[in-house]
């Protein structure tokens, strides 16, 4: 299928034009995601390894509360439990997106940590937990994970 003209001698169907325009212009997305999602697991496993490394230096309150803020983002969903069997499949209860939002933005525990680390605290439990935040949060975008829309549903 050189130069617009299929194996058959004749010119491209509308389907083979489709399919090539299709295959030139997802795979360099596709190639992204997948790095991105790649650099999101680097990242998961750099925390998660920071979180046991906290607990291990720190005693049983910093690896709790590290494992905690590893699970915590996600009993979000049960601010919309009520509301669940009357969704769609996917989505979230609409009243649980604000929470379940807050508690996804990497930002949110990256500006802590940055707190942390500037203003005079020190309590590595503290900093374990966000350890366990960040890496939750990480394991989600590797994983295909992110925020929601108002409506629920996974942002495009």
């Amino acid at each position: 299928m050189a130069n617009g003209v299929s194996q058959s001698g004749g010119r491209r169907t509308t389907w083979e034009a489709a399919m090539a325009a299709t295959v030139t212009t997802t795979a360099p997305r596709s190639t992204r995601t997948v790095l991105r999602r790649a650099a999101w697991l680097a990242g998961a496993l750099f925390w998660s390894a920071f979180a046991v490394l906290e607990g291990v230096n720190h005693g049983w309150l910093a690896g709790g509360l590290a494992l905690l803020f590893l699970v915590a983002p996600d009993l979000t969903f049960l601010v919309g439990l009520g509301d669940a069997p009357r969704m769609a499949k996917g989505q979230l209860p609409p009243r649980a997106v604000p929470y379940y939002n807050a508690m996804h933005r990497a930002l949110v525990p990256f500006a802590l940590m940055v707190a942390y680390t500037v203003l005079p605290i020190d309590w590595p439990p503290a900093f374990a937990a966000l350890c366990g935040w960040i890496a939750h949060i990480s394991y989600d975008r590797a994983f295909g994970y992110g925020l929601r829309t108002e409506a629920g549903f996974q942002r495009g």
